[in-house]
């Protein structure tokens, strides 16, 4: 007769009682880093088009900002972030600036990046995309005391708003994108080889402010 060996799920002590880990737990969590592989795959190539060319193909920028997006949407859902609010909040950035891209992109004859490039005050719209971005390097460097996410953090905001000003020479602009693009992997790197549990959090606490919700309701 074969015994079978029963996987038992580990009990972590949460804030507000035990609580145990799923695999629809890890999966989600699994979808979260594979949206910020790809976005930040995405995002270097496009880079790298247009800082090691002198006259790049920026139509091939379109599809690669696309791919972008939509990773870090899929990201965006399966986030785990204690306040639903800031949660939404994030959500609601990376619609906005999704669809202002996708309303310049089908409306502008030039490429989408020479639009935003040539006119800064379309930022205001698809910048969104990249505050809820920030969100998530803030996130990181809050949770997981991240190095990388520190220095990300202050560095979008730094260029989209310098290049919305002007107040930055070129070589400056590129020398920002350039360290974004290369942080933007290695974090998306050391996601994969992190231990799951930390990303998926004390789910105690999830559950505590769920029927606290449902308590007001």
């Amino acid at each position: 007769m074969i015994e079978q060996t029963v996987s038992v799920p580990e009990v972590y002590q949460g804030q507000f009682g035990e609580f145990t880990i799923t695999e629809g737990d890890r999966t989600g969590v699994i979808i979260y880093r594979t949206g910020l592989m790809v976005a930040a795959l995405s995002f270097a190539i496009a880079s790298a088009l247009v800082l090691l060319n002198d006259n790049p193909d920026f139509k091939l920028l379109t599809p690669l900002y696309a791919c972008f997006s939509l990773a870090l949407g899929v990201s965006l859902l399966t986030i785990h972030i204690y306040m639903a609010f800031l949660h939404r909040v994030l959500q609601v950035f990376w619609v906005i600036g999704s669809v202002t891209a996708l309303i310049l992109a089908l409306s502008s004859t030039d490429p989408l990046a020479v639009t935003i490039y040539t006119q800064p005050v379309t930022l205001l719209g698809v910048g969104f995309i990249f505050a809820a971005l920030t969100g998530i390097y803030f996130k990181e460097a809050f949770c997981f005391n991240r190095l990388e996410t520190k220095i990300l953090t202050p560095i979008v905001p730094l260029l989209l708003l310098a290049h919305m000003l002007g107040i930055l020479p070129i070589q400056g602009e590129k020398v920002l994108l350039g360290v974004w693009a290369i942080l933007f992997v290695v974090f998306a790197l050391r996601k994969v080889v992190q231990a799951i549990p930390p990303d998926i959090g004390d789910k105690s606490v999830f559950e505590y402010l769920k029927a606290k919700r449902s308590e007001k309701v």
